[in-house]
């Protein structure tokens, strides 16, 4: 995907230090939004024995916050970065997402249902688009899935109020989101995987979970989650908070 997405960037005449100032702000929202809290609500802290590898001592750690979000992250910074996938390229380790681990849960079910057992309900589930692209150009993805899902529920890119647009490569989420003429404003608030990571299996779901929170925490209505997927395709879907 790496190598794919290098000649993304190259293709599409995405520059470095585009990639490097998107990567950047992303690492700065993620740190500012969890320096004040506000993943806090979102996370379920788990208590986990960790044995020091030098020591060999054994003790309990309670994790309750992503570790990949970094201090001190710049444009400058990562422009210092050698280039991961080939040697006159523009994408590193700083402006790609964070190859990590994690877990995250949704669980979706008829209103009626949510009500009769008490649960509290976060959003509503609208609907969901899948879009085919080149196997060659797979970022692209978001780009040609959220129109879909547009005209699917027929709302435009101005009744959104947050995208969470996953960010498998800083090249892949600026183009799509300069193509679809989106508010940067708007995408990923909280910053997005190549601040904190990109668990396969499991982003899909962080990112409904970080976006109906955030949605019901500034008062707003409409979001889209959207990623690109391996092999050329991509998926976007619309959610309405409670």
């Amino acid at each position: 995907m790496g190598v794919l997405s290098e000649k993304m960037a190259k293709d599409k005449g995405i520059p470095r230090s585009v990639q490097d100032a998107f990567a950047a702000s992303s690492y700065q929202k993620a740190l500012k939004a969890q320096y004040e809290g506000l993943f806090d609500e979102e996370i379920a802290p788990l208590t986990v024995k960790w044995e020091d590898p030098k020591t060999g001592e054994t003790k309990d750690i309670t994790v309750s916050k992503d570790d990949g979000v970094r201090p001190g992250i710049t444009a400058e910074s990562l422009g210092q970065i050698k280039p991961a996938f080939a040697k006159d390229g523009s994408i590193h380790a700083g402006n790609a997402s964070q190859i990590s681990d994690g877990a995250a849960a949704v669980l979706l079910m008829k209103r009626s249902t949510a009500e009769k057992l008490g649960q509290t309900i976060l959003g509503k589930y609208v609907a969901a688009s899948i879009a085919g692209v080149a196997p060659l150009l797979m970022g692209i993805g978001p780009w040609a899935a959220i129109p879909k899902v547009f005209e699917k529920t027929g709302i435009n890119k101005d009744d959104v109020d947050i995208f969470e647009i996953n960010e498998a490569f800083a090249s892949q989420c600026v183009w799509c989101a300069n193509e679809l003429g989106l508010d940067q404003k708007k995408i990923n608030p909280k910053g997005g995987a190549i601040a904190f990571g990109h668990p396969l299996g499991c982003t899909g779901a962080r990112q409904v979970s970080t976006l109906l929170y955030e949605l019901r925490r500034t008062n707003q209505k409409v979001g889209v989650t959207s990623m690109c997927v391996g092999t050329g395709m991509g998926m976007a879907a619309v959610w309405v908070a409670e």
